[in-house]
């Protein structure tokens, strides 16, 4: 075996972290996933992730007891633990799973906002409400995540300085969503 071949300090001093670090990334990774899906209601894919997390976790805390003098594992182990968080919440962002609220308040324009993000597919209702400064729009908006970035290009354009709320939404039942692209659309040029 590969192991067999390494001095036994390098293994237990460079090799033996190191694969720490890295298992750690993934069952850390893989627990911050298993939270979000969780959360999104997600009950077939959570499990699998758990799954795997806690039979990473076993392996890499059983390797970690087997070396219960090494500072240097310890040190991989926390590593990897705060590195597979911030990997877990980037992964997380990329897939973007889940509906969001959003809540705009705009103080003049609320109507044409309104029509900008209908004629871009999205589903928008307009209340008219008084704030602490006088009259205020308040515009709703049910979106995907992943179409979050075209959101905040309607907003910058229409208004940079604009306020608005943004809510984790657990489920949604009709209304008006941008069509979702199918690997079909993309192969049949012109529907």
């Amino acid at each position: 075996m590969f192991f067999e071949d390494i001095n036994p300090h390098t293994f237990s001093y460079v090799v033996l972290p190191i694969m720490i670090f890295f298992a750690r990334i993934c069952d850390v990774t893989l627990g911050t996933l298993r939270v979000i899906f969780v959360a999104h209601g997600q009950k077939y894919i959570a499990p699998i992730l758990g799954f795997f997390e806690v039979f990473i976790w076993i392996i890499v805390i059983s390797e970690l007891l087997n070396s219960a003098n090494n500072v240097i594992c310890y040190a991989a182990y926390a590593g990897g633990y705060a590195t597979g968080n911030f990997a877990g919440m980037l992964l997380e962002e990329r897939i973007a799973i889940g509906m969001v609220f959003m809540r705009i308040f705009v103080t003049k324009g609320g109507k044409e906002l309104a029509e900008k993000f209908r004629s871009n597919g999205f589903g928008a209702t307009l209340t008219h409400a008084e704030g602490s400064e006088g009259n205020v729009d308040i515009l709703q908006v049910v979106v995907a995540r992943k179409f979050g970035n075209d959101v905040q290009k309607i907003l910058n354009e229409f208004n940079p300085d604009i306020f608005y709320v943004i809510e984790d939404v657990r489920s949604v039942k009709k209304g008006i969503f941008p069509k979702k692209k199918s690997l079909i659309n993309y192969l049949r040029p012109g529907k």
